[in-house]
């Protein structure tokens, strides 16, 4: 009897540690543990009498902070949408100090390709056929045909990302961290067989995989900190040193974001809210304010064949016999260095408005050459972006990308608490343990390796 006694005693009790550890787990406000230290996942950040300059040079006064080693590795969604990645790893380190304003970061790792090309423009004679035209895009993913064979290597950018939980508020940030909003892992509604919102009978609603995911979270109170450093677009020119600071939030949840037809995403630029209407379509999502045209910003614009043909996709802005821009930066459309399209033709040329012109069709300049698949570019490839520098709520984080030849150094700041009341920046004042994920895309769109499950620790 006193062995049941005793087996029972330690059950209930067990159970009783359980629910409660259970429990704790689901505080809005969950702070871990400061007293102990995993050499796996916590960023000790210790405070610093010098501030380094943000310049993507490693000053002496960072080898006082303590390095972690991390690996990011692309995970496999199950549907194929990190198809050319799976299983990639990107080894890296990080490092971070504060001061009695700001907090900075320095995260350095290898990259034997330096990718900041993105998606540019070149010419196919081939696709240049009647109401089509041969400018075209090198995609920014790896593409392959039906039977899983390699079509074309990809024209992407190298890119860190980094994600915080706003005021402790995303339950689920506190086990998955930057997974707790990417919805790509969990079936979703398809109503696409549906000729309206309702199903019937004949029409089903089915669970199906998306083949690529919303970011949004599961509760309206809950919002994640994002910050996005396209390092091709950071390196191009001092103007563009910043990181672009966004946010994520719930987006009308599951009902309007995780279906088809879902016409909603919780990924934000920092400065637009919710405006307090929907959209007149079905699912009708909520509406946001806009930010004004910043960034990286597509290069791209429709023209008719002729002026009275066909629309078709076109560049906008051209800067003439540059091989490999890369960018067009604001300062080339304002000082007249690059030059704006105004016309194409049938034959795939395009019109300027300086009244020259570009005949992709002499020569190859404007054309792939070599291997189909693995080939380069065209010689004088048209960039695919315009880099125009952050302003206001996006440029709250000071950033210098240096590429050494075989890594990135990428070094960054920002305010311990900035000015924002819209609960969109992490508030790093209390000097509390915040827990953060890392991403690291190499040349990709948006197939990265993620490390998710690391913490900050302020050593105080």
């Amino acid at each position: 009897m006193k062995m049941i006694k005793s087996k029972y005693f330690w059950v209930m009790g067990t159970i009783i540690l359980a629910i409660g550890y259970i429990a704790s787990c689901t505080k809005e406000n969950q702070i871990l543990d400061v007293a102990t230290t995993n050499e796996e996942t916590d960023l000790i950040c210790a405070k610093t009498s010098t501030a380094p300059t943000i310049d993507g040079t490693i000053e002496d006064i960072w080898n006082s902070a303590t390095k972690l080693k991390i690996v990011p590795e692309v995970p496999d969604a199950g549907n194929g949408m990190f198809s050319g990645y799976i299983g990639a790893k990107y080894p890296a380190t990080l490092r971070s100090m504060y001061d009695d304003q700001n907090v900075y970061f320095l995260v350095e790792y290898a990259d034997a390709t330096h990718s900041v090309n993105v998606a540019p423009w070149y010419f196919n004679p081939a696709l240049n056929v009647t109401g089509k035209t041969g400018w075209q895009r090198e995609p920014s993913n790896v593409s392959f045909d039906a039977n899983g064979s390699l079509v074309r290597e990809c024209y992407g950018e190298d890119k860190l990302a980094l994600l915080w939980n706003v005021d402790h508020s995303t339950p689920k940030f506190a086990t998955q961290s930057c997974y707790a909003s990417c919805h790509i892992f969990t079936p979703f509604l398809n109503y696409s067989a549906v000729l309206n919102p309702m199903p019937t009978a004949t029409a089903p609603v089915m669970n199906s995989n998306r083949e690529n995911g919303n970011h949004y979270t599961n509760g309206a109170n809950e919002k994640i900190d994002m910050w996005w450093g396209r390092l091709g677009y950071i390196s191009k020119d001092p103007s563009l040193y910043f990181m672009d600071d966004q946010y994520q939030d719930y987006a009308g949840g599951q009902a309007i974001t995780n279906l088809t037809g879902g016409n909603a995403n919780g990924r934000h630029v920092d400065g637009i809210v919710p405006d307090g209407t929907k959209s007149t379509t079905w699912p009708y999502r909520p509406n946001y304010t806009s930010s004004p045209a910043q960034g990286e910003v597509n290069n791209s614009q429709n023209l008719k064949l002729d002026g009275t043909g066909a629309s078709v996709a076109v560049p906008i802005w051209v800067i003439p016999n540059v091989a490999a821009a890369k960018f067009v930066l604001a300062s080339d459309t304002t000082s007249g260095n690059a030059k704006k399209v105004v016309a194409v033709s049938t034959n795939g040329t395009l019109t300027l408005n300086d009244g020259s012109t570009i005949d992709p069709n002499i020569g190859t300049d404007y054309q792939r050459t070599g291997d189909v698949a693995f080939g380069p570019t065209a010689a004088k490839s048209i960039p695919g972006y315009l880099a125009i520098p952050l302003i206001g709520t996006r440029a709250e984080i000071p950033c210098a990308a240096v590429y050494t030849g075989s890594s990135w150094i990428v070094e960054f700041k920002r305010a311990l608490k900035t000015a924002d009341t819209n609960r969109q920046d992490v508030d790093f004042s209390s000097l509390e343990d915040q827990i953060f994920g890392v991403g690291i895309f190499n040349k990709s769109n948006y197939q990265h390796g993620i490390k998710p499950n690391l913490v900050l620790k302020f050593k105080k």
